[in-house]
């Protein structure tokens, strides 16, 4: 016995011994044979991390895992991620390993996968990586035919994604944390299946989103006949949301085409099969809520599926008498009914049609019925709409617990009847669209936390007639803002069905506008010490010129407020189209003047720009500057200045997000005529400092008055055209240009009469030129650099006296010419007799004297300028 014991144990060592050590001895020749298979039959790039075989962990099994697998697409899709797994597991009988024949895998296993599959616009798939079978001549197919087989009887998918993208449709279809598992034996060509499924559902189509999130659960037994290709449900059981439904019938797919017929119902009749179909994001729990009569789903979905045809269909819902009541909310919905039937009888699409027979409830005396009919959904649809009732907003917050912060409050009522086709809308043919029926709009309240202020319509009012839409009445409090509107809407109903733009005319008045009401606050300004390196940002979302509007606006303003400045008595036109605010003849009083506009405003781009025309008429120019930034980079002297003036400005460039104009991008050019003013030069260190450096000349008395003075600007540069300033009987020439960062590149030329030096100091001047001083000027020139806060002067004194002493030398050789003419003349006759060289002594003797008057000058001059002023 013993014996016998010592031989079992040896043997079970052996083996324990061989498990542990056949991983290495097999683990190369099966990695090296799926890569075999791949290169076979795929088209794509397959890769993994690493190949994990155990004899121990699943025995007697075998088990492959293969970590971190993924497949990406070539050439049309190259670079996409088709497909990719954390873990591909697989188990097979240990005997499979001794096979020279190929594998048979009895499990599968899939966790954290991704299985991206798309569909592109020229109609080719991503999943369409098998390559063609090269097929020997003489061969068979099962020679040809992989040696690796899939004998399943179990496989799971685990925290999974599945996308299905279709760009010709623009249809996407998404199954997310989605968890499958289902047992059989797929060796057999006829057997069951059991399967269950858990994930979360999301479906759109054509920019709707019909489904989001939307919770699936499935379990379902199949009976599979691989021979025909046929799969039968058995005993089948679907929640979604909190919705069960029971469901049975088959699924076929033959050679040209599908066939199906599936039956679905509800188990009960409750009503709160209803409230399960809202989506989970918006659902409330229903544990304890009352509800009273009942909610039926029926369908049936039979027939075949081809290029051409799609199944026929037959689905109700109806409820009848019903009601609901959450425990926690003080008022309930009652005396509700639904009539709603989706049916096709031929398998076409366009045959397909959606009637909502009828829909009523009731919320304490407020009641409110519809009713919508749609078909020939894919081709020309034709839309019959009723709506009829009245409802208390404010009272949805207290039948149904919403998971927003949305606070609704007014009473709306509604009595339209609708009908049309969206031929009729598209081709803008409105005389075909039947309408008629009022809507109306009371105490409505409008609160939302990224709103500034709460939005109260006291009262609005909309008529319907097949020729228009008109908004008879339109009163409207935000903040310190109230507008009121009346007008007319050309195509409502393209709005609301067919994402046109809405058109129409309006007039509108308001006695404040305020436009920092509209302006919505994004974040808060961060005021922590870690964020101190930041720029601090106190985020205004960008405002954003709607592209569903395409309206005239005529409007008219007692007072509107933009940023710091104040427009009274506004009038004019805006027309918004294509994300651009063109306004027209726009005028207001402004800065104790008044201004005119015209030009427009886009939104479009990713930076707002503007191109516009702006006129000022008699604007205080202290306001201006005090106000208004453009008018302080455009012209920083003017901080000095007191009194009217009046400009044109030709504008266009980029905006920031609170359409405030970007500087440096400006372009364009302005024209100004100052009406009077009055100058201080201690308001500005430029005429400060000028005032210092010239003795002779007060700055405060400048004459600007009728002063015109035009300029252009581009890449952040302004360039004046020369212009001409009197200053105590002295012009000054001023030229040159300034940056909007106030630094600047200025000359001044100032013609300065004798006389200004005074009695003695002009006598010299008179002696020196023979001339009355009267007549008798200094051109000084003065460049200007530096910043209009700090600048810096360079005086050319030299130039000064070097013109000067030029003046004074031709005007004294030409007094000695006159004197000895005689003399003169003999010289020039002897130059050209070719005598003496009279014209190099003259020259000489004129350089002499040159240097000698250019001494006078200076001695003269010398004391004129950098001296302070006496008192």
């Amino acid at each position: 016995m013993k014996k016998g014991f010592k031989i079992f144990g040896i043997i079970i060592l052996i083996l324990i011994i061989a498990l542990l050590i056949a991983p290495f001895i097999f683990k190369g020749s099966i990695e090296s044979f799926i890569k075999k298979e791949i290169n076979k039959n795929v088209n794509a790039d397959v890769t993994w991390e690493e190949v994990d075989l155990s004899l121990i962990r699943n025995f007697p099994n075998a088990s492959v895992a293969l970590n971190q697998v993924s497949v990406i697409n070539k050439t049309p899709f190259e670079g996409d991620t088709l497909f990719y797994a954390k873990t591909l597991h697989l188990k097979m009988g240990i005997t499979q390993l001794f096979k020279n024949e190929g594998y048979s895998v009895d499990e599968v296993f899939l966790a954290e996968s991704l299985i991206n599959l798309k569909t592109n616009k020229q109609g080719n798939s991503n999943w369409d990586i098998t390559k063609e079978s090269d097929v020997v001549e003489g061969e068979t197919n099962e020679e040809t035919a992989s040696s690796f087989q899939l004998n399943l009887k179990h496989y799971e998918i685990n925290n999974s994604k599945i996308v299905f993208e279709d760009e010709n449709a623009q249809m996407r279809f998404s199954l997310e944390e989605l968890n499958h598992s289902g047992d059989g034996n797929f060796e057999n060509t006829l057997f069951n299946l059991r399967t269950h499924t858990d994930t979360k559902v999301s479906f759109d189509s054509e920019g709707t989103n019909y489904l989001k999130q939307n919770f699936l659960q499935l379990d379902a037994d199949l009976e599979i006949d691989l021979d025909k290709m046929k799969f039968s449900f058995l005993e089948n059981e679907a929640m979604i949301n909190q919705l069960q439904l029971r469901f049975d019938g088959f699924y076929q797919m033959n050679s040209n085409n599908a066939e199906m017929d599936l039956s679905f119902s509800t188990p009960t009749s409750d009503f709160k099969n209803f409230l399960a179909l809202i989506p989970e994001a918006y659902a409330s729990n229903l544990d304890g809520v009352e509800t009273s009569g009942n909610f039926d789903v029926n369908g049936r979905v039979f027939g075949k599926l081809d290029d051409t045809h799609i199944p026929e269909l037959d689905i109700k819902l109806n409820s009848s008498q019903a009601s609901f009541n959450y425990p926690s909310l003080p008022k309930k919905v009652e005396d509700i009914f639904m009539d709603i039937h989706l049916s096709n009888t031929t398998g076409l699409v366009e045959d397909t049609n959606i009637s909502i027979k009828d829909i009523r409830f009731k919320i304490d005396e407020d009641r409110f019925s519809g009713k919508l009919n749609l078909s020939q959904l894919s081709t020309n649809m034709l839309i019959d709409l009723d709506a009829n009732g009245s409802l208390d907003l404010g009272k949805i917050n207290q039948v149904y617990p919403m998971e927003t912060d949305l606070d609704l409050n007014g009473k709306l009522k509604a009595d339209i009847n609708a009908k049309f086709d969206m031929d009729a809308i598209e081709k803008e043919h409105y005389q075909d669209i039947k309408t008629a029926g009022k809507l109306e709009l009371t105490d409505f309240h409008y609160q939302d936390e990224e709103l500034p202020n709460a939005y109260d319509i006291s009262e609005a009012a909309v008529s319907f007639s097949t020729n228009n839409i008109q908004l008879q009445k339109f009163v409207m409090q935000t903040g310190s803002t109230d507008l009121s509107a009346k007008g007319k809407l050309d195509n409502l109903m393209g709005f609301m069905f067919s994402d046109l733009a809405l058109k129409g005319r309006f007039t509108a008045s308001s006695t404040n506008f305020d436009v920092s009401d509209f302006m919505m606050n994004t974040e808060a300004t961060s005021t922590t010490k870690e964020n101190e390196s930041i720029e601090e940002s106190t985020s205004e979302e960008a405002i954003k010129i709607p592209d569903f509007l395409d309206i005239v606006l005529d409007f008219s303003a007692d007072r509107v407020l933009y940023d710091n400045m104040q427009l009274t008595n506004a009038t004019g036109s805006m027309i918004i189209k294509n994300e651009t605010a063109q306004m027209q003849d726009v005028s207001a009083e402004l800065f104790g003047g008044s201004i005119t506009l015209n030009g427009n405003v886009s939104t479009k781009n990713a930076q707002p720009d503007f191109a516009m025309k702006l006129g000022f008429a008699q604007i205080d120019i202290a306001q201006v500057v005090t106000e208004m930034e453009l008018a302080r980079a455009l012209a920083p002297i003017a901080t000095a200045l007191v009194g009217k003036v009046s400009t044109n400005f030709d504008l266009s460039g980029n905006l920031t997000k609170d359409f405030s104009p970007v500087l440096n991008s400006l372009s364009g050019g302005a024209l100004a005529e100052i009406i009077q003013a009055k100058v201080n030069p201690q308001k500005t260190p430029l005429l400060n400092q000028l005032n210092q450096n010239l003795d002779v000349i007060d700055f405060s008395k400048i004459q600007l008055d009728g002063l015109t003075t035009q300029a252009s600007f581009n890449d952040g540069k302004i360039n004046l055209k020369p212009f001409t300033i009197e200053v105590e009987g002295v012009d000054v020439k001023v030229n040159g240009s300034h940056n909007f960062d106030a630094s600047m590149n200025y000359s001044l030329d100032f013609k300065i009469p004798a006389n200004k030096f005074g009695s003695s100091l002009s006598t010299e001047l008179a002696k020196l030129s023979g001339e009355d001083d009267s007549q008798m000027f200094v051109n000084l020139p003065v460049n200007i650099g530096g910043s209009f806060t700090k600048p810096q002067l360079q005086m050319d004194m030299q130039a000064a006296v070097k013109e000067l002493s030029t003046k004074i030398i031709e005007e004294q050789k030409q007094n000695l010419k006159n004197q000895v003419k005689d003399e003169v003349e003999n010289q020039i006759k002897g130059f050209l007799g070719g005598g003496e060289d009279k014209n190099e002594k003259d020259s000489t003797a004129t350089k002499s004297d040159k240097e000698k008057v250019e001494d006078q000058v200076k001695d003269v001059l010398g004391g004129m300028f950098g001296k302070k002023k006496k008192k």
